[in-house]
């Protein structure tokens, strides 16, 4: 009984195999905001209905991040496994909801994905830039790049090839380095001007996508996305579903 227990479940599709994750997207901007983040939030609510594996909340504020009770029984960050960043600028969290975000991830092991200007956020608060892995610092190149896939042993990153190229807005960050982050992907130098003004990194390393871990919790993040066919790439697709997945664990 007990093989064929097993049997059944190997046969069930993606998500079936008991309740699907929850996953909270965030879409707020209080600085630039960014014509993509609506066809964003609906390419991931649509990732998530399509593979079975996760249920989209889409909020365009941040009510819901606390885990104080809310009015009506509305959801809180205890009724979601992760979270997914598309944001600017300094937003409206107090500090008990800092607190809270910060334990969601440390403490109870959640995850936390960010896209693009989710680095452009939280300046003011320090334990942010640390949880993301640094801070947006101006984007030199809005062009054709050629990027580096440096690590294909991760799941969101191993269908990729070596290297492909993409037209983006691109970005170099501060408060950055490898020894805080896992870099999956980064800039092909040989397809930028390294010596264009606004170019800050002096050791010229322009990261693209990494990970972290943070506490019991686990961060993915990846700069692109600006331009909706970014977005509409099947592989850029078939990354952040493998993300997310990763962070589900």
């Amino acid at each position: 009984m007990r093989s064929l227990t097993l049997v059944l479940l190997l046969a069930l599709p993606l998500g079936a195999q008991g309740p699907k994750k929850r996953l909270l997207f965030i879409g707020q901007s209080a600085g630039f905001t960014h014509d993509s983040i609506s066809h964003g939030m609906a390419t991931i609510a649509r990732l998530g209905r399509e593979s079975g594996l996760f249920d989209v909340t889409l909020r365009t504020d941040v009510t819901l991040l606390t885990k104080k009770p809310l009015r009506g029984n509305a959801r809180n960050l205890d009724s979601f496994d992760a979270l997914f960043f598309y944001t600017t600028g300094e937003l409206p969290l107090d500090a008990s909801q800092k607190a809270d975000l910060l334990a969601f991830i440390r403490e109870d092991g959640k995850g936390l994905l960010g896209t693009h200007s989710a680095t452009d956020t939280f300046y003011q608060w320090p334990e942010y830039g640390e949880l993301i892995g640094g801070w947006f610092d101006g984007h030199p190149w809005h062009q054709a790049v050629r990027v580096k896939v440096e690590d294909r042993t991760f799941p969101a990153t191993r269908h990729f090839p070596s290297s492909f190229e993409v037209t983006d807005e691109i970005y170099q960050f501060k408060n950055w380095s490898r020894d805080r982050v896992r870099v999956l992907m980064s800039l092909d130098n040989s397809s930028i001007d390294v010596n264009k003004p606004g170019v800050k990194r002096a050791d010229k390393d322009f990261a693209v996508a990494w990970t972290r871990n943070y506490g019991k919790g686990k961060v993915f993040y990846c700069s692109l996305g600006h331009r909706d066919a970014v977005w509409d790439t099947p592989d850029i697709q078939k990354m952040w579903l493998e993300a997310i997945r990763w962070v589900l664990e």
